[in-house]
């Protein structure tokens, strides 16, 4: 079954991408979410530093009907939300897409992850574009196969590098060195780790750094 992992962009219209944007560097992470009729009910885990602020529009936004503080430290902050705005929660609903919680939305962009069949991946993009949210696909694989990130060669190569101190500061060995030692020519070990290094950077950022790439495997619906 397919996982899949996409940015949204959420438009200012809806209450959570107008305070994100707000509040760039404020991080709002979904805890739950259940939609009900035309309204939603969840919870919001908050982190900023300019908290009294952030709390100040949420409970001025009209969007929010009501807004209760169940948990609080110094600068992160748990809150249960009603909503008469729930346009992502209606897209999940309508798709029958389950989404993996949290869903960390910052300065206006929602970083969601999913597994469902293609056919609901579909349908959730196609409610995303009905709702007038863009998005970016960031991954997407088949989630009863392991993905594997880099071919036994390159993954070889890579942890002789690292055994024989390649990659220290300073370096340990030199490109000759670990081609020597892995049998390879020069040449053959240069492009094996930069195709190796590629992958495991691009992987990390998006992963850890949520960036997305322009370059993705194919896309939701």
């Amino acid at each position: 079954m397919p996982y899949a992992k996409l940015t949204i962009d959420l438009p200012s219209a809806i209450w959570i991408g107008e305070i994100s944007r707000a509040f760039p560097s404020t991080m709002f992470r979904v805890l739950s979410a259940v939609p009900s009729g035309d309204a939603g009910f969840g919870l919001l885990e908050i982190e900023s530093a300019e908290m009294p602020d952030v709390l100040d529009a949420l409970e001025d936004r009209s969007g929010i009907s009501s807004l209760e503080l169940m948990q609080q430290t110094d600068d992160t902050v748990i809150v249960q939300f009603e909503t008469s705005e729930p346009l992502l929660l209606l897209s999940i609903q309508e798709s029958g897409a389950p989404i993996e919680l949290p869903v960390t939305i910052r300065d206006g962009e929602a970083v969601i992850e999913l597994t469902a069949s293609r056919d609901r991946l579909s349908e959730f993009g196609r409610q995303l574009d009905a709702f007038g949210m863009s998005y970016t696909l960031n991954r997407v694989y088949d989630a009863t196969e392991s993905p594997n990130l880099l071919t036994d060669g390159q993954q070889e190569l890579l942890v002789t590098a690292v055994e024989m101190g390649y990659y220290d500061t300073p370096r340990e060995s030199t490109l000759t060195d670990v081609a020597k030692a892995a049998d390879l020519a020069k040449s053959t070990a240069s492009v094996t780790l930069h195709r190796a290094e590629e992958r495991v950077v691009k992987e990390f950022a998006t992963e850890r750094l949520d960036v997305a790439l322009d370059e993705v495997p194919q896309a939701v619906g």
